[in-house]
C-alpha cells in the first residue's frame, strides 16, 4: 500500500495510511513513522486492528513502555490498560479535563498509543490541543514572562484516595487504582524545548497543575485559568472522531488531550499504552 498522509484542518493531527503496523516494522519504516509523528504531533492509522501483543510490539519499537502509575494492566498484557466505559455506566466521564499524560512524574512520558477495541456509532470524539502552535502565536513579551515560570504538577486532584477517581467514585469500569502517593508534586518549566523538534511548546495543563511557583494559590489558579483559554482556542483544537479497528499515537510534550462524551447507552474500549522519554 503507497503511503498516503492526510493533515486534518487544525495545526495538528494527520490521517496515515500504507503501514501495516502489525508487522515486522524495521528500522527505516520505525524512523519515518517517527517523523511523521514529530511533524504533526497526533497522527491516526485507520483500519489495523491490532492484537494486544502487536499493540505492545509496536510501542516497544516506538522507544518502550512508559511508567502507568494508577492503572491495573488487561490480563495477560502488564503495559496495556483499558480505557473502557460500559454501556450502563454513570460514573463521570473519565479524563475529561486538558492535560499531558502523567506530567507529574520527574519524566513524563514522550507519547501514548490507543488501539481502538469497541467504538460507539456517535460521540467519544478525543479533543487534541497544539500546544507549540498556542506558544508561537503569542507576543514576544508574553512568550518571555512563560519561559521564566515553573510549574507544580501533582495527580493528587485525580488518583489520591480522595481525589475524582477515589474512594467516593462508585461504578466505574475502568480499572483505576488511586493511593495516597499521588500527593507527591513535581515541578517542570512551564515552556519547554522540544528534546526531538527543538521546538517550544507550553506544558501546562487543567487536569494536573496545582499551582505556579512564586505565586499565591489564588493568583496562581487565575494565571492558569487565563493561560488555559488560550491554550484551548478554536485555532490550537484538532477533534478526533475514532472508528472501529483505528490506532492514534499523540506527543504529550507537545499536545494537550481529553475526552469528550456523547455516547451514553454504548460501550466504549480503547487498549492504551504509554512510550517512554527518549
Amino acid at each position: 500500500m503507497t503511503l498516503q498522509i492526510e493533515p486534518s484542518d487544525s495545526t495538528c493531527g494527520a490521517r496515515v495510511t500504507g503501514f501495516d503496523l502489525s508487522g515486522a516494522l524495521d528500522t527505516q519504516t520505525i524512523a519515518e513513522i517517527r517523523r511523521i509523528w514529530l511533524k504533526h504531533r497526533v497522527i491516526c492509522f485507520p483500519d489495523q486492528f491490532l492484537s494486544d501483543a502487536a499493540l505492545e510490539a509496536f510501542t516497544v519499537k516506538m522507544g518502550g513502555f512508559g511508567e502507568d502509575p494508577f492503572f491495573d494492566p488487561i490480563p495477560g498484557h502488564d503495559h496495556i490498560a483499558a480505557i473502557l466505559r460500559e454501556a450502563d455506566e454513570t460514573a463521570p466521564l473519565f479524563a475529561e479535563n486538558w492535560h499531558s499524560d502523567w506530567s507529574f512524574l520527574a519524566v513524563p512520558p514522550a507519547g501514548t498509543c490507543l488501539a481502538a477495541i469497541e467504538i460507539p456509532p456517535t460521540g467519544g470524539d478525543t479533543l487534541f490541543a497544539d500546544q507549540i502552535a498556542a506558544f508561537a502565536a503569542l507576543p514576544d513579551e508574553r512568550k518571555n514572562h512563560l519561559r521564566s515560570l515553573t510549574a507544580i504538577h501533582s495527580a493528587k486532584g485525580a488518583y489520591s484516595t480522595d481525589g475524582t477517581y477515589g474512594k467516593s467514585d462508585i461504578g466505574r469500569s475502568m480499572a483505576i487504582r488511586p493511593n495516597d502517593s499521588a500527593h507527591q508534586t513535581r515541578t517542570h518549566p512551564l515552556v519547554q524545548t522540544h528534546p526531538e523538534t527543538g521546538e517550544e511548546a507550553i506544558f501546562s495543563c487543567a487536569g494536573y497543575l496545582v499551582g505556579i511557583e512564586g505565586m499565591s494559590d489564588e493568583e496562581g489558579f487565575a494565571f492558569l485559568v487565563d493561560l488555559l483559554a488560550w491554550q484551548s482556542r478554536d485555532e490550537f483544537v484538532y477533534r478526533h472522531v475514532w472508528e472501529p479497528g483505528m490506532v492514534v499515537l499523540w506527543d504529550n510534550r507537545s499536545v494537550l488531550h481529553k475526552a469528550t462524551g456523547g455516547y451514553e447507552g454504548h460501550r466504549r474500549e480503547l487498549h492504551r499504552t504509554t512510550i517512554a522519554a527518549a
